[in-house]
């Protein structure tokens, strides 16, 4: 039997010297490949156990034509990642389910058009088995890029122009924007106001439909832009404010917008939810509970999209060259209004 000096990474050599069998097959088992009966099979992977063996993963690579890595690809700016628990839990969600799938995660930056080359030369230079994108903009040249890449990818998020047949994961943004103002209305709020998100990314365009779902008639007034960031969030509530100060509720675009708007109405001496109802949508860890009162929002499963949205990308590598015509659907998840003391 071949001994393996003391203190040297094992070998697939030692794996197959152990198990009794040529190194050949000691490979396809290591590498996932077909053909070995079960109970050689069981022999290597009992070498490998016992002996610590890891992989080699460039010449695994050479043998099953795969990295082993997904690309993680966030569409903002660097600051704005780190400040928004979202995203936090979206890559938490996603990294799991990667390790599950025994994949690593690569984080890819996009702070403008300017980082397009640098994306689309990593695509396309064999470092990744697929992408997984979100986070995207309208007109954004980012989806096209990576079809042009031909790489396997997942878009989190309805995505704009450019996406053609690629699979995305989202939730009823729509659908919980009705949710939350249908529940305002209920309260017996008449004047109700939108915080609006970027006008250039689906979720704020579905979520400021929604709102108009239900009150189709509202005044122009009553709906102040801002851009999913705490401070956005502060300075379309003063704007609102000064606009229509009998306002007596709010529907914010996220959470973190909300947790702005109630700083000012704080400041404004606005009782919340007395004078002023809010609601937000996100329900985001961190933000919806630590807020005083604690906020009433609209729940989304935001680690379990990042999840959902690495099995759809392992089915369509699984799908291999036919993956065109047998990619898996998309999926729109649902959302749940949690109530809270806010409104």
């Amino acid at each position: 039997m071949l001994e393996q000096p003391a203190g040297s990474r094992p070998t697939l050599e030692a794996v197959a010297a152990r198990a009794g069998v040529s190194r050949a097959t000691a490979s396809r088992v290591v590498n996932g490949g077909a053909g070995v009966r079960q109970p050689l099979a069981d022999k290597v992977r009992e070498a490998v156990e016992e002996l610590g063996y890891v992989p080699n993963q460039a010449a695994r690579s050479l043998v099953t034509r795969q990295s082993g890595a997904v690309a993680v690809i966030i569409a903002e700016p660097e600051f704005r990642v780190f400040s928004d628990p979202f995203f936090e839990q979206q890559v938490r969600g996603i990294g799991r389910e990667l390790t599950a799938h025994d994949s690593q995660l690569v984080l890819l930056w996009v702070e403008g058009p300017g980082d397009h080359d640098r994306i689309a030369r990593y695509l396309g230079g064999g470092h990744i088995d697929g992408a997984l994108a979100f986070s995207l903009h309208h007109d954004d040249g980012l989806p096209a890029l990576i079809r042009g890449s031909r790489v396997p990818a997942v878009f989190g998020g309805r995505p704009g122009a450019g996406a053609g047949t690629v699979p995305y994961v989202d939730c009823d943004n729509r659908g919980g924007a009705r949710s939350a103002v249908r529940h305002l209305a209920g309260l017996g709020r008449e004047r109700i106001a939108h915080i609006a998100g970027p006008r250039d990314q689906t979720s704020a365009a579905d979520r400021a439909d929604g709102y108009r779902d239900v009150l189709f008639d509202a005044d122009p007034a009553l709906t102040a832009q801002g851009g999913f960031t705490v401070d956005s969030g502060a300075r379309a509530m003063a704007e609102l404010l000064d606009r229509r100060p009998d306002l007596d509720a709010v529907f914010a675009a996220n959470d973190l917008m909300a947790a702005g708007a109630l700083r000012v109405l704080r400041e404004r001496g606005r009782r919340v939810p007395e004078d002023v109802a809010l609601v937000g949508f996100d329900d985001v860890a961190g933000v919806a509970e630590a807020v005083d009162p604690p906020l009433t929002t609209v729940r989304q499963d935001i680690e379990g999209m990042g999840r959902l949205m690495v099995r759809l990308l392992m089915r369509v590598l699984s799908e291999g060259d036919g993956r065109e015509a047998g990619a898996p659907a998309s999926v729109i998840m649902p959302t749940e209004l949690v109530r809270r003391a806010s409104a």
